[in-house]
């Protein structure tokens, strides 16, 4: 008996997916997937309400991180995979390979898909075997390029500096790599848990957590002392406070030693290298951290430049120029984590400090703290993995897209971002990424302005192009990601549309929903669309159509092997 890939990826995963038509054969007519949306927005307006007063937001699209979104649930009723042998499994291969050569069409834009972040366990092994197994397999079927993998400091280093465990990751390689796929490696210096969509924790490596303990300097600090722990402050980059070692060391051994232990793989199953900067993995500071209700969508967050390492600098820059008195600390009249910009004087679009003198020497000393850190790892990375290794170097950009539409875009500026109304603050960013031959990877690439709360003058596709923009005038390899875990198709038309150029875009994230029976066929009708390239604007639903087929037909050698197993 046949089951089609939901019924399959859905006993792996321990959860029952309805088939379409209330029966359980795969017959053309029973199990044809429709290009349909499941969500589908209102005829009218999309934007939400937003209420002032301290009372929750209706339907508001938070910023997601790479530890926002579900992980995978433990059963798994699928064994390892077979060499594919029979007749009809040589078609599908050839069926495969016929949609992989798509993507070396002019245009053409590789999907990748992001690995569920606990894939390997901290005490060695992969999740969920035969799950993540069968998914791969799937994920091979439709014709994704490869997958991304967090590759957790926490779990590697944890015990003792210098001591690394690549047990789990080992494992995992080595699947990926039998399925023919390729991977995206995030060097994850940061800690996961505390934000939405969080399921997982991964702390820092219980000697770096020590050595915080000991300093808490060593963490990002706000003006009301609160301190962060999610990454290492960057005003310590360069100082030996861990075990001996700078930061700036410890990441760049980490990443010497994943080198060398995946060295026979570089350039051909591992094709991206990408630096983890910050917080979530991104080049920003964490201004706006959900932990405990500190932060909530669409505040405007808070400068993180309070710990003594950073106030040293300050100090510094301050009296070189000759204004000792703004080498105190950051402006105090910037407001609250969950404050709008009209609510502070600082970020007010008239008059607002941000505008004059001080602002300026602030904005510009705060964000230039984080070019240089991006700089120092992008140059450590690139040391180690040399443009003729055949691996490509990444750095990850936060989509803070809420009140891009205000003249100060405070959100922006406390992350880091020295973007405003009269200044381009990712061109820097770009330049500074491009210096080294690396790629930048931009977030809420799915977003459209009227799905946002208009009162936050949410701009995500003002954003994007601004960005995009940037890296064009930069000379610099852009590639994309979705923010949220979005499988509708209103999502996908909107990547296909903002994805021309780049170079790669990978889709937040691999889990039970996404082989559903309607998601999985409009997700394969999105790959097959991108891998179109120059072709991709056939008709959505004739592409979606041809996808469908597939799909049946992809099913049949995934469905015999959990039969047998």
């Amino acid at each position: 008996m046949a089951f089609n890939i939901s019924h399959q990826i859905g006993s792996i995963y321990g959860a029952t997916v309805p088939d379409p038509s209330g029966g359980d054969s795969l017959s053309p007519s029973a199990s044809s997937l429709h290009a349909a949306a499941i969500w589908k927005p209102p005829t009218t307006d999309l934007r939400c309400r937003i209420k002032r007063q301290n009372q929750d937001a209706d339907l508001i699209t938070p910023p997601v991180s790479p530890c926002r979104s579900p992980v995978l649930s433990v059963s798994a009723l699928v064994t390892e995979s077979a060499p594919i042998t029979t007749e009809e499994d040589s078609d599908l291969k050839l069926h495969v390979e016929v949609s992989r050569s798509s993507d070396k069409r002019t245009g053409a834009v590789p999907v990748y898909v992001m690995l569920p972040l606990d894939s390997v366990r901290p005490g060695g092994g992969v999740n969920r075997k035969k799950a993540m197994n069968a998914s791969l397999q799937a994920l091979k079927s439709a014709g994704v390029e490869g997958v991304m993998v967090d590759v957790w400091w926490g779990i590697v280093e944890k015990e003792r500096p210098g001591e690394y465990d690549w047990g789990g990751y080992t494992e995992l390689m080595d699947m990926i790599r039998r399925h023919g796929l390729k991977v995206q490696a995030v060097m994850s210096f940061h800690q996961c848990g505390g934000n939405v969509g969080d399921s997982v924790t991964i702390p820092l490596p219980k000697w770096v957590g020590e050595e915080m303990d000991n300093d808490q300097d060593l963490a990002y600090t706000d003006q009301w002392g609160r301190r962060n722990y999610e990454y290492v402050s960057l005003g310590c980059d360069t100082l030996p406070v861990l075990k001996g070692r700078t930061p700036t060391q410890c990441y760049s051994d980490f990443m010497r030693a994943f080198r060398d232990r995946f060295s026979n793989l570089l350039g051909n199953t591992i094709v991206e290298i990408q630096v983890g900067m910050g917080p979530a993995g991104e080049l920003r500071y964490p201004s706006y951290p959900e932990m405990n209700g500190t932060w909530k969508f669409p505040g405007i967050g808070a400068f993180q430049c309070y710990d003594k390492y950073m106030v040293s600098s300050l100090k510094a820059a301050a009296e070189a120029a000759g204004h000792p008195e703004w080498g105190n600390g950051g402006p105090t009249d910037a407001g609250h984590y969950k404050n709008w910009p009209e609510d502070t004087s600082f970020f007010r679009k008239e008059g607002g400090g941000w505008d004059g003198p001080y602002g300026e020497f602030f904005l510009s000393w705060y964000s230039q703290l984080l070019l240089d850190h991006g700089d120092r790892l992008l140059s450590s990375a690139r040391s180690i993995f040399p443009a003729e290794a055949g691996v490509a170097i990444s750095v990850k950009v936060a989509g803070i897209h809420w009140h891009y539409g205000t003249r100060s875009h405070a959100p922006e500026l406390t992350a880091g971002y020295y973007n405003t109304r009269k200044r381009d603050g990712y061109l820097p960013i770009a330049r500074m990424i491009g210096r080294h031959g690396a790629v930048l990877n931009f977030t809420c690439v799915e977003m459209r302005d009227h799905e946002q709360p208009g009162e936050a003058q949410c701009r995500p596709e003002g954003l994007v192009k601004q960005v995009t923009m940037a890296a064009k005038e930069a000379r610099v390899g852009l590639a994309g990601e979705n923010a949220l875990p979005r499988l509708d198709g209103y999502a996908h038309e909107q990547i296909v549309r903002a994805a021309e150029g780049m170079k790669a875009f990978t889709y937040l994230r691999m889990g039970p929903n996404l082989f559903h029976p309607e998601n999985w066929g409009r997700f394969v009708g999105f790959v097959k669309r991108m891998s179109e390239g120059k072709g991709r604007e056939k008709c959505r639903e004739l592409v979606e159509r041809e996808a469908e087929s597939f799909v049946i037909h992809a099913t049949g050698s995934l469905v015999r092997e959990a039969s047998v197993s």
